[in-house]
């Protein structure tokens, strides 16, 4: 049995596990979009198409968010101490091999190895903070992650732009990989000393088969939407969507029999029977597909539309950034204790009307300047931070207490899922348009299908929850 050293307020290291498990956290946030500006410069190191730029950004999220349960449950078996290091040693590890990546291909392959090692990572956060916090310490660390990951996936292309513009060692952009290094070095260290040793349980079984219909549903959803648009739209891609949403009602079959026969499953199947929490799946998806592909075109347009460095397309994100912040600082103090799942349509409707301000602007011709877009980023920015701060707070209201740490993992994975989606389909129409007209242009058609998913996620809300719960999980204070 481990002594654990404490004071009188607790176990003594705790608000330095509280640092350990935020640096973690920073580090996949960074990693899901740090290389959103690296796209010429893929190119022209590794000879890049505008696919494989999809694959490197949407492939990370991709895996993590396919392999995200699957994470949770082997940290119940194994211990979430001992995933928690086997995860960070890992991410570390490959963020290494992926700098050194001699063609798109391995880097792609690599990204999604980095992913699934985040899946293993992340999960054991919030178990970690629960078994060493309680109440009112409890919601204090929440209160500080919520803001970080409000801005977290949004100040890594302003960093990755940074280290690239930087070019330090001539390195390019093989340092936003190498960034990871020290820091999950320290981190390593930091968390193997400090966290306790807790054993796991070795009576919980793995439902390795329902991990693997997951993994391969996601799959078949993302592949044709990468390689649909260039390729026309042939009968494969079709029955690729098809088979997706096949796998995901499979997946929901085989848990509820997985159940029946006394197994333990990867997600509880009772969280599928209830109406508000199924139909916020489908928010969130819509939400990140949209958030995260729109995130990604305003990179891409400053730097082939406009010629941007990558880091001038970097700071370009910076009046998204301070947008976000604001929004999700209003939401978070009390706009969403106020009036609850309004603050679901308020922030829509502020994130629309900046998406039509942002087209307006991008429509005037002459000589390009940021400032330019700045109005409609600013309150694009609000809108979603308004959402961000409260849509899973309030998704959660719909789900049991015994039922939350399941239901926020699904809903996290969904997260991620919903955010390769976006770079997919959001990437191929604006690589589509561009090659028959501006950028400027291309970006304005990815805005009108951003706004008809914004509206999509408007009526959706109207079925979620009125109020949100109290507590919630570690990456749903506001995760990009």
């Amino acid at each position: 049995m481990t002594v654990l050293p404490t004071t009188a307020g607790g176990y003594r290291w705790r608000w330095l596990i509280v640092a350990v498990m935020l640096t973690a956290e920073i580090m996949d946030l960074f990693d899901a979009t740090i290389v959103n500006v690296a796209g010429p410069a893929l190119e022209q190191s590794l000879g890049s198409t505008p696919i494989g730029l999809q694959w490197v950004i949407g492939g990370y999220a991709l895996s993590l968010g396919a392999g995200l349960i699957l994470g949770g449950r082997l940290g119940d078996r194994f211990g979430r101490r001992r995933m928690f290091l086997v995860g960070l040693a890992g991410f570390t590890f490959v963020s290494v091999l992926c700098a050194a990546s001699p063609t798109i291909e391995v880097l792609i392959a690599l990204r999604l190895v980095q992913g699934f090692a985040a899946a293993m990572l992340l999960p054991q956060g919030f178990g970690l903070l629960r078994e060493n916090l309680s109440g009112r310490e409890l919601g204090t660390a929440f209160g500080i992650f919520g803001p970080v990951f409000g801005l977290g996936g949004i100040v890594g292309p302003i960093i990755g732009g940074s280290l690239i513009q930087a070019d330090i060692a001539g390195l390019g952009w093989r340092a936003v990989f190498l960034v990871n290094l020290p820091i999950g070095l320290a981190a390593f260290v930091i968390a193997y000393r400090i966290i306790p040793k807790r054993p796991g349980d070795r009576a919980i079984t793995i439902d390795l088969g329902g991990a693997l219909i997951v993994a391969v549903a996601s799959a078949l959803l993302v592949l044709p939407l990468n390689y649909g648009q260039s390729e026309g739209w042939p009968a494969w891609t079709w029955l690729s969507l098809a088979g997706s949403i096949l796998g995901f009602g499979l997946f929901v079959l085989q848990q509820r029999r997985l159940t029946q026969r006394g197994g333990v499953p990867l997600v509880e199947p009772g969280l599928f029977r209830k109406a508000a929490y199924t139909v916020g799946l489908g928010g969130i998806m819509l939400f990140f597909a949209g958030l995260v592909g729109t995130q990604l075109i305003l990179t891409l347009f400053l730097q082939i539309g406009e010629r941007f460095s990558a880091g001038e397309a970097g700071l370009g994100n910076l009046p998204l950034a301070i947008g976000s912040l604001v929004g999700g600082a209003i939401s978070g103090a009390f706009l969403a204790d106020k009036i609850g799942r309004a603050v679901l349509q308020f922030g829509p409707l502020v994130q629309l009307a900046g998406a039509v301000l942002l087209w307006w602007e991008l429509g005037f011709t002459g000589t390009f300047s940021i400032w330019q877009i700045v109005p409609g980023l600013v309150l694009s920015g609000i809108g979603s931070g308004a959402v961000i701060a409260a849509l899973f707070t309030i998704i959660l209201g719909a789900v049991d207490d015994n039922e939350t740490g399941s239901a926020s993992g699904v809903l996290t994975a969904v997260q991620s899922i919903g955010g390769s989606v976006g770079v997919a389909v959001f990437g191929s129409v604006f690589f589509t348009a561009v090659t028959a007209g501006s950028a400027a242009e291309a970006y304005r058609t990815t805005l009108v299908i951003q706004s008809g998913l914004l509206v999509a996620f408007i009526a959706l809300s109207f079925f979620y929850p009125k109020k949100g719960r109290a507590e919630v999980g570690e990456r749903e204070a506001g995760s990009v």
